[in-house]
């Protein structure tokens, strides 16, 4: 697989993603529930917390019920669309990285 495009944009999205993610696992709701719905573990995420198949579950995640991603953008003191927009700007899929 070739390596992604690093621009600005790019790194703003994967920091928004990463602050998301920190958000998510410090939820006593949401933490369980992402680490179930996407088949991630504790370790996956001390591993590979920056890695692009990881911020694309967690975007993924939130994109996928909107009272998730309202509570994740209330807490991060953002737009839900923002969170939406990272998820765009950081394209493929989560499955797209075990791809070879």
């Amino acid at each position: 697989m070739a390596p992604y495009q690093t621009t600005p944009e790019v790194d703003n999205a994967e920091l928004l993603a990463l602050r998301a993610l920190a958000t998510i696992v410090g939820n006593d709701t949401l933490g369980p529930r992402f680490l179930s719905l996407t088949g991630l573990t504790v370790e996956n995420l001390r591993q590979d917390a920056g890695e692009r198949h990881i911020l694309l579950a967690v975007l993924d995640f939130l994109s996928a019920n909107e009272a998730d991603l309202v509570q994740c953008a209330q807490k991060l003191d953002i737009a839900p669309n923002q969170l939406t927009a990272a998820r765009t700007i950081l394209g493929g899929s989560y499955s797209d990285q075990y791809q070879t």
